[in-house]
């Protein structure tokens, strides 16, 4: 019989939190316990206002009851059901409406469990689909500096965000990096920037080094928002695009975060006019009720796979929880809930109004930048002297003492609310945001 004794129900030290200051945070702890459309509860009973969409995914907000009711009539009925050599309808409905809304070279759908999950299933498949048409020497991985694509070993290895790089040895060897697209001459700027699209001919210095008939794909963010929401400038995705196409690299796109609505339509891929070859999504998939991802893929790199005899598989890869029964009617329940309340035109109807706020910041105390696209904005703070990231992170602890969820990446405050905001919603974000800036020291 164990000699350990029982453990208090709200004890906090058990739960290793990611990527958070633990040791902080239990010392004064932050707990919702409740959410409902704009607004999150505390513990406490007070309402905060929801600025970044949970962590970029509650895009239609909190407490939707088509989601709630979908969830409770899926567990009902059909808790689980295996995903190898079995299937159940959701999932396969849920496939067929995400192709109905996606980019039209997008047909075939995988799914995971999460955005990292994404992404390394479709590191994956690039690498596969080049050996399934006989070009098995193409297994270089291209990425970008401060580009994020989660956390796991392929994520971080294409990845280019130091702290989530350092800690864990060599990562995968034959990667490299583009430069980052964040320049001085397009500070302040509203909307895509002018200048940097030529930083996207750094591909062919890659290429020449290390010839392109190495390489299986690019990864790119369209728009990198976990580094602190870097536009891309105008040109810039096209130029990626032309040089893939023309050396035979796959081009993906991790939409995790700008998938549905955040910068307007269903993907960036549309909103930005460039087809990639793969598309990774999660997070407002299922308005971050429950965990699940996917990946889209042309027809042209499913059907690599579709040779030989019937009875084998084609890919060896997948999850216990692809296309779990209940995340996939969270997910068609979402799709519906974007779809009649229109919110994939909400960037669009607010799009003007979000921006004149976002830079009504511009000359406050601290501000070096300020950047939007869509409903989404980075507020780039002057770091204090020797002490990175703390006075971000001062403004994120004054604003929830003010009632105001905002969230923080290094000195940048990122900004991405629920598509159902409304203006006044708006207004009380950034009064908020300005009256702790003008007291930060």
């Amino acid at each position: 019989m164990s000699d350990r004794k029982p453990t208090a129900p709200n004890d906090l030290s058990a739960f290793w939190m990611p990527f958070t200051a633990n040791r902080q945070f239990k010392k004064s702890p932050r707990m919702f316990v409740a959410a409902e459309g704009m607004h999150y509860t505390t513990a406490e009973g007070r309402k905060v206002l929801d600025g970044t969409a949970g962590l970029w995914c509650c895009n239609a907000g909190h407490k939707r009851p088509k989601i709630v009711e979908a969830i409770q009539q899926q567990a009902a009925e059909l808790d689980y059901a295996p995903a190898f050599q079995m299937g159940h309808p959701k999932a396969f409905e849920l496939a067929n409406r995400l192709v109905g809304i996606a980019p039209e070279p997008m047909e075939h759908v995988f799914f995971t469990n999460s955005g990292s999950e994404s992404v390394e299933t479709a590191l994956k498949i690039a690498i596969a689909y080049h050996r399934a048409r006989g070009d098995a020497s193409r297994t270089r991985l291209i990425g970008r500096e401060r580009g994020y694509h989660g956390v796991n070993f392929g994520g971080i290895s294409v990845g280019g965000i130091v702290n989530n790089r350092k800690h864990f040895g060599a990562l995968l060897t034959g990667v490299d990096h583009l430069p980052h697209t964040h320049i001085p001459e397009n500070q302040f700027t509203r909307g895509q920037p002018e200048h940097g699209a030529t930083l996207a001919d750094d591909l062919e210095r890659i290429c020449a080094l290390h010839d392109p008939s190495t390489i299986a794909a690019v990864i790119v963010e369209p728009m990198a928002g976990s580094t602190g929401v870097l536009i891309p400038p105008k040109g810039y995705l096209q130029r990626l695009r032309d040089i893939c196409s023309k050396h035979g690299i796959l081009l993906i796109f991790d939409e995790v975060i700008t998938g549905f609505g955040r910068i307007g339509g269903a993907f960036a891929a549309e909103t930005f006019d460039v087809m990639p070859d793969m598309i990774t999504c999660a997070k407002g998939l299922t308005n971050g009720v429950i965990p699940m991802g996917a990946v889209l893929t042309t027809a042209d790199i499913h059907d690599a796979f579709m040779t030989g005899p019937e009875n084998l598989i084609e890919l060896f890869h997948g999850y216990t929880y692809s296309g779990n029964p209940i995340a996939s009617a969270a997910g068609i329940a979402t799709l519906e809930t974007y779809a009649e309340e229109g919110l994939f035109d909400r960037a669009h109807d607010l799009g003007q109004y979000w921006e004149d706020a976002v830079h009504s910041l511009r000359g406050l105390p601290h501000v070096i930048d300020c950047r939007n696209l869509g409903l989404i904005a980075g507020i780039e703070l002057e770091p204090m002297a020797g002490k990175p990231t703390a006075r971000a992170f001062e403004a994120f602890l004054r604003c929830y003492d003010k009632g105001v969820l905002i969230r923080t990446t290094g000195d940048i405050i990122a900004l991405s609310p629920p598509l159902i905001i409304e203006k006044s919603h708006i207004d009380e974000l950034f009064g908020t945001i300005a009256d702790v800036l003008k007291d930060l020291p």
